[in-house]
């Protein structure tokens, strides 16, 4: 068993067990894009453009290569300098030396301070919540791209034909500015600000043409150095005072600058850039028709489905009324007998009443009191003696019996008290 999981059956051969070496030197990031800072020793620059030199200290040394073109060597720099390299650590597999493939080398007291500044906006920026931020949303299908970079690029010319390529025909503006050297920092801040300008529907409208919607700063790739004016600040402060989307696309995948730590979106190329943020006209079109299809598809059976209902609700509605009527006339019915169940109740009730009052009337009327051997008094007025004090000796009275009525005198009247 080897490292990275990788199974044998015998011996290794060298050069497969240095090729695994060098495998796991690559996928390890802590030997990525190191800074180091050291003394050159053995500087030796080759006719074929390629320099070779031992970066060393007081406790070690190692290799080091530049390879043509990979970054700019400041004249300064000779045997004995003291340098801060940018370097990626590297197997030569052919003679197993280990070595540094330089990326960037400044003499150390120009990038010391280069990199201490950048490190000190970083921090700013950090401190203020910039990096933090919200970022602004790139629009699904800009109307009108600004691009900011130089002039006559590669890489403008394989945005040009990117863009050709997914949307014909769409509205750009290119803003052509120095993109290294000292100028290069003025002339990039003042694109920005013009696309600003450019931003604006009053401008838009005197120019007959939509407001810019997404800018794209950047350029290709080259020495660290050369891509340091996207380190500066005010290039950063430029990029965050934009009113509408900033992608940055700087160089290569690899180059990671302050303003890929500040814009709306990181690109890693130029190209990436218009990948990122055109889409392709007509893959949208075609998406617009199958979204066309869909909802004609999807109104058909909409529009049936009503009709099928529709149809329903129309039988039912002739089969309606007949089942109203009936249901009317049973519930009449059912109101009727009710009604004559209640009026019988009622009557019974009152007839029972009235039986009663009738028979306590007929107990109390006089007829049925001199029935039972009662008499009645009477004056010559005809009103009823009720009591002896009515009485008056010598006064006539008339007495009435349950068969006959007879004539009396009072002569005597005794009371129950005598």
């Amino acid at each position: 068993m080897t490292g990275r999981g990788e199974v044998t059956t015998g011996p290794l051969a060298v050069g497969q067990f240095v090729s695994m070496i060098k495998r796991t030197l690559v996928q390890e990031p802590l030997f990525q894009r190191q800074t180091i800072k050291g003394e050159v020793s053995q500087w030796k620059q080759y006719p074929s453009g390629h320099t070779y030199f031992t970066l060393r200290d007081h406790d070690g040394q190692i290799s080091a290569v530049i390879w043509k073109g990979r970054c700019t060597i400041h004249p300064t720099i000779k045997e004995g300098s003291v340098v801060v390299v940018t370097a990626t650590l590297d197997l030569y597999v052919k003679r197993g030396n280990i070595q540094l493939n330089v990326e960037r080398i400044e003499p150390a007291n120009t990038l010391g301070a280069m990199e201490e500044a950048r490190r000190q906006l970083v921090e700013r920026l950090r401190h203020e919540g910039e990096l933090d931020r919200p970022r602004k949303r790139p629009p699904f299908a800009p109307k009108h791209i600004l691009i900011i970079t130089g002039a006559g690029s590669a890489a403008l010319a394989d945005m040009h034909r990117l863009i050709e390529n997914r949307w014909p025909g769409l509205r750009r503006t290119v803003i052509e500015v120095l993109v290294q050297g000292e100028r290069a920092t003025e002339e990039i801040v003042r694109g920005l600000a013009l696309s600003r300008r450019l931003a604006t529907p009053e401008c838009a409208a005197q120019r007959g043409e939509p407001p810019v919607d997404l800018v794209i700063v950047g350029r290709g790739g080259g020495a660290p150095e050369d891509l340091w004016a996207f380190n500066l600040e005010p290039v950063v402060r430029a990029i965050l005072a934009s009113p509408i989307p900033v992608v940055s696309a700087v160089g290569h995948e690899s180059d990671l600058l302050v303003s890929d730590l500040v814009a709306d979106v990181r690109a890693s190329t130029p190209s990436n850039a218009i990948e990122r943020c055109v889409p392709v006209k007509a893959e949208l079109e075609q998406w617009q028709d199958e979204l066309n299809e869909r909802l004609n598809h999807a109104m058909i059976r909409t529009f049936g489905d009503a009709r099928r209902r529709l149809v329903n609700l129309h039988a039912r509605l002739k089969v309606a009324p007949l089942a109203g009527i009936n249901a009317g006339k049973r519930s009449m019915l059912t109101l009727r007998s009710n009604l004559d169940r209640a009026v019988e109740a009622t009557f019974a009730r009152e007839r029972t009443r009235i039986a009663g009052l009738e028979a306590a009337l007929e107990s109390i009327h006089p007829q049925r009191v001199l029935e039972r051997g009662y008499a009645m008094t009477q004056t010559e007025q005809g009103d009823v003696v009720t009591n002896v004090n009515m009485l008056e000796v010598g006064q006539h009275y008339s007495l009435h019996f349950v068969d006959g009525t007879a004539q009396t005198t009072v002569t005597e009247i005794h009371t129950n008290e005598e």
